[in-house]
Protein backbone atom coordinates (compact mmCIF):
# COMPACT_ATOMS: atom_id res chain seq x y z
CA UNK A 1 0.00 0.00 0.00
CA UNK A 2 1.35 3.10 -1.14
CA UNK A 3 1.03 6.63 0.79
CA UNK A 4 -1.85 7.63 -1.54
CA UNK A 5 -3.69 4.66 -1.22
CA UNK A 6 -2.91 4.91 3.12
CA UNK A 7 -4.67 8.39 2.42
CA UNK A 8 -7.55 7.41 0.74
CA UNK A 9 -8.40 4.65 2.82
CA UNK A 10 -7.62 6.64 5.83
CA UNK A 11 -10.50 9.01 4.23
CA UNK A 12 -13.40 6.59 3.51
CA UNK A 13 -13.50 5.09 7.40
CA UNK A 14 -15.98 5.92 9.83
CA UNK A 15 -14.01 8.59 11.76
CA UNK A 16 -13.77 5.98 14.37
CA UNK A 17 -10.28 5.09 15.64
CA UNK A 18 -9.96 0.99 16.28
CA UNK A 19 -6.44 1.49 18.40
CA UNK A 20 -8.33 4.06 20.32
CA UNK A 21 -7.33 2.92 24.30
CA UNK A 22 -10.16 5.01 26.08
CA UNK A 23 -13.98 4.65 25.94
CA UNK A 24 -15.95 6.50 23.45
CA UNK A 25 -17.75 9.77 24.91
CA UNK A 26 -21.55 8.98 26.16
CA UNK A 27 -24.16 10.82 24.03
CA UNK A 28 -25.89 13.09 26.23
CA UNK A 29 -28.96 11.66 27.83
CA UNK A 30 -27.77 7.83 26.74
CA UNK A 31 -27.51 7.30 30.70
CA UNK A 32 -23.83 5.76 30.92
CA UNK A 33 -23.25 8.25 33.87
CA UNK A 34 -26.48 7.14 35.70
CA UNK A 35 -26.25 5.90 39.11
CA UNK A 36 -27.97 2.05 39.74
CA UNK A 37 -30.35 1.64 42.44
CA UNK A 38 -27.80 -1.14 43.54
CA UNK A 39 -24.85 1.50 44.14
CA UNK A 40 -27.41 3.50 46.20
CA UNK A 41 -28.49 0.50 48.16
CA UNK A 42 -24.85 -0.36 48.93
CA UNK A 43 -23.87 3.13 50.08
CA UNK A 44 -26.47 3.62 52.31
CA UNK A 45 -25.85 0.10 53.90
CA UNK A 46 -22.51 1.20 54.52
CA UNK A 47 -23.46 4.33 56.00
CA UNK A 48 -25.71 2.44 58.34
CA UNK A 49 -23.28 0.10 59.14
CA UNK A 50 -20.87 2.82 60.30
CA UNK A 51 -23.36 5.45 61.70
CA UNK A 52 -24.73 2.20 63.77
CA UNK A 53 -21.15 0.96 65.18
CA UNK A 54 -20.24 4.78 65.71
CA UNK A 55 -23.50 4.98 67.92
CA UNK A 56 -22.44 1.57 69.52
CA UNK A 57 -19.25 2.91 70.19
CA UNK A 58 -20.77 5.94 71.78
CA UNK A 59 -22.93 4.39 73.53
CA UNK A 60 -20.46 2.43 75.52
CA UNK A 61 -18.44 5.35 76.48
CA UNK A 62 -21.46 6.65 78.06
CA UNK A 63 -22.68 3.64 79.93
CA UNK A 64 -26.72 3.35 78.36
CA UNK A 65 -28.50 1.08 78.74
CA UNK A 66 -27.51 -2.58 77.36
CA UNK A 67 -31.16 -2.79 75.31
CA UNK A 68 -29.60 0.42 73.13
CA UNK A 69 -26.13 -1.86 72.56
CA UNK A 70 -28.32 -4.52 71.50
CA UNK A 71 -30.36 -2.49 69.28
CA UNK A 72 -27.60 -0.49 67.50
CA UNK A 73 -25.88 -4.26 67.47
CA UNK A 74 -28.40 -6.24 65.50
CA UNK A 75 -28.40 -2.78 63.12
CA UNK A 76 -25.17 -2.82 62.46
CA UNK A 77 -24.71 -7.01 62.01
CA UNK A 78 -28.11 -6.69 59.75
CA UNK A 79 -26.46 -4.20 57.56
CA UNK A 80 -23.36 -5.53 57.27
CA UNK A 81 -24.67 -9.09 56.53
CA UNK A 82 -27.22 -7.79 53.51
CA UNK A 83 -23.90 -6.15 52.27
CA UNK A 84 -22.15 -9.13 51.98
CA UNK A 85 -25.58 -11.22 51.12
CA UNK A 86 -25.37 -9.01 47.78
CA UNK A 87 -21.68 -9.29 47.36
CA UNK A 88 -22.09 -13.53 46.99
CA UNK A 89 -25.10 -12.66 44.89
CA UNK A 90 -22.99 -10.10 42.67
CA UNK A 91 -20.70 -12.87 41.89
CA UNK A 92 -23.10 -15.29 40.55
Amino acid sequence: MTHQDHRDHRDHRDHRDPYRLGTPPAAPGDGADAVSRGDVLRTLLWAVVVLSAVANMALSFTGAATALHLASGVVTVLAAGTLVVRGLWGRR
